[in-house]
């Protein structure tokens, strides 16, 4: 497919006349208009929810990010992904620039999902390619089946459709918890810094990626997202990842055209990764090698070619 810089890609979709329209096209010749890319608050479900909107297009691509993640997971690409249409990186309640309210119950997937829907209405968007990654995957999976008019297409990156329990016992997990609760969340990081350092199976990639990055910028980054997060949030979610009602007996339900990411060496995903690829008729599975859990930073430019293939389908 051409480059993202290329002027001549775009993607056509009927229009209501039923005329072909271009729906991703360039901004610029370096497929980046910075001018059009806007750092922006919107009303969200008595929340406010922070985004990045660039580039565009008549059908934007969605990026929900993970489990204590935001925006920033993706901020490389934007700019190549911008070049190919509208593109809006959102950060979920409770992480990143969004509203941190707090409460428990604001914190559940069918909360995201209905904080995803709500922003749609919000932004205007009728129908738009989505992306999940970890935890936003099992939303942007729940989105789809409760919302199927709305997704043209689904990316489903290191993600399940069944509970997923952290790596830890449950006393661990609560003490965690309760350290971020009266610690505050940056005095997870120094802990695991620490942890990671002394891991001796922490996936190869992602000890490339700070060596790549420098140990000091790769640890900043994770401290800033931390920081952003609601520890209650932290607390809430990381029980629900392992609770959560599965949906794998609805996969069949999905029956837009869907993309299955997943890092060669995120071990505990694979096999979730594998149930998706055989339950959404027509799925489309890419394993990322030297990568783990977050491919587009572990891989670049391999996780930027199946993104760039399954938007030009």
């Amino acid at each position: 497919m051409p480059p993202a810089g290329d002027a001549a890609f775009a993607r056509a979709e009927p229009s209501a006349t039923g005329s072909m329209q271009p729906q991703r096209t360039c901004c610029s010749a370096d497929g980046y208009d910075r001018a059009m890319s806007a750092i922006r608050k919107i009303a969200v479900r008595g929340m406010e929810m922070e985004l990045e909107d660039a580039g565009s297009g008549g059908r934007p691509f969605v990026l929900v990010h993970g489990f204590t993640g935001s925006r920033d997971d993706f901020r490389e690409h934007v700019p190549e992904l911008a070049g190919l249409g509208r593109t809006i990186a959102l950060d979920q309640r409770g992480h990143g620039g969004s509203t941190n309210s707090g409460r428990a119950e604001d914190y559940t997937l069918a909360g995201l999902v209905a904080d995803l829907e709500a922003a749609f209405d919000a932004l205007d968007l009728a129908r738009v390619d989505l992306l999940g990654h970890s935890l936003g995957g099992m939303v942007a999976l729940r989105f789809a089946l409760a919302h199927p008019e709305r997704v043209a297409s689904l990316v489903l990156m290191d993600t399940s459709p069944n509970p997923v329990r952290m790596p830890l016992s449950e006393q661990a997990r609560a003490g965690i918890s309760a350290l971020a609760r009266e610690q505050g969340m940056s005095a997870l990081v120094g802990a695991m810094r620490e942890m990671a350092s002394r891991n001796p199976a922490a996936p190869a990639s992602a000890k490339r990626t700070e060596e790549r990055m420098g140990s000091d910028v790769f640890w900043e980054r994770i401290r800033r997202k931390l920081e952003a997060m609601d520890p209650v949030a932290w607390d809430a979610l990381s029980r629900a990842l392992g609770t959560q009602t599965s949906v794998a007996d609805r996969l069949g339900a999905i029956d837009c055209p869907t993309l299955v990411i997943v890092g060669a060496e995120d071990l505990p995903f694979l096999k979730p990764s594998d149930e998706l690829e055989r339950g959404i008729r027509g799925a489309t599975r890419v394993t990322i090698p030297d990568a783990a859990h977050s491919p587009q930073l572990e891989n670049p430019p391999a996780w930027s070619a199946a993104i760039h293939a399954h938007l030009a389908r």
